[in-house]
């Protein structure tokens, strides 16, 4: 739901609330659906998706970032439909696996689901489900071709680097151990292109990021409240 979620935080304030979302898709219609049915279902699916509600660390993060680079939007909405759906999210290491430039048939895809959730789906069900997945990856430059699809690289952006290493910091993670998260393998680089991006980014002013003597720290300035951080640091000793 790309394009909607785009149209969405175009028309709403960043200071927005979940009420003012749903009321911007249900009753001011601006994502143009034809039916008011049509309407709260698009905003039940963007809600289930990305949140919609500052109180989420993740969605707060998105929302800072979100107006920066339109080019970074399409990962950043990867990256945070990923850590919302298990579903959408267990379909990483499937895609990723494929090597660039690799076909990625449909069928191959419900094959991949039907073993990964046996007897889950109806086959009506496992053939959507399998192309809604193929237009989430293609919509977010991991997949490429309207019909045909192909594994492709996807270009990073300081934006994007900074809420993947946001969500491994928020599961605890420090250090060298964020840049080696299952959240950067989204982008394919190399440790030397990661650390540019994350440096570029601290210069933006998205995140701290100091490296001395090959010893690497990352700070996330404001993007947690002292209860969020509480909690973040109490999952850190579990990880």
């Amino acid at each position: 739901m790309l394009e909607d979620f785009r149209v969405l935080m175009a028309h709403t304030p960043a200071y927005a609330t979940r009420a003012d979302y749903s009321a911007a898709v249900v009753d001011d219609n601006v994502l143009g659906k034809p039916t008011r049915k049509a309407r709260e279902l698009a905003s039940r699916h963007l809600t289930a998706l990305y949140a919609l509600d500052l109180a989420n660390p993740i969605f707060r993060a998105l929302r800072r970032l979100w107006p920066l680079d339109v080019a970074a939007q399409p990962l950043l909405a990867l990256a945070v439909a990923l850590a919302r759906d298990p579903l959408l999210r267990s379909t990483q290491s499937f895609i990723l696996g494929k090597s660039l430039g690799a076909p990625v048939p449909r069928e191959e895809t419900e094959a991949f689901l039907e073993r990964t959730y046996p007897g889950r789906f109806t086959p009506a069900s496992l053939k959507s489900f399998a192309q809604n997945v193929a237009g989430t990856w293609t919509a977010a430059g991991l997949l490429h071709g309207r019909v045909r699809k192909t594994r492709s690289m996807v270009q990073p952006h300081p934006e994007s680097v900074t809420l993947l290493l946001f969500l491994g910091y928020l599961e605890g993670r420090t250090g060298q151990r964020l840049f080696s998260s299952e959240w950067m393998s989204l982008i394919g680089c190399s440790p030397d292109e990661i650390e540019a991006l994350a440096n570029l980014a601290s210069h933006r002013g998205l995140l701290v990021f100091m490296n001395a003597g090959g010893v690497k720290e990352v700070r996330f300035p404001d993007y947690l409240s002292p209860e969020e951080e509480r909690i973040r640091q109490e999952v850190s000793h579990v990880i």
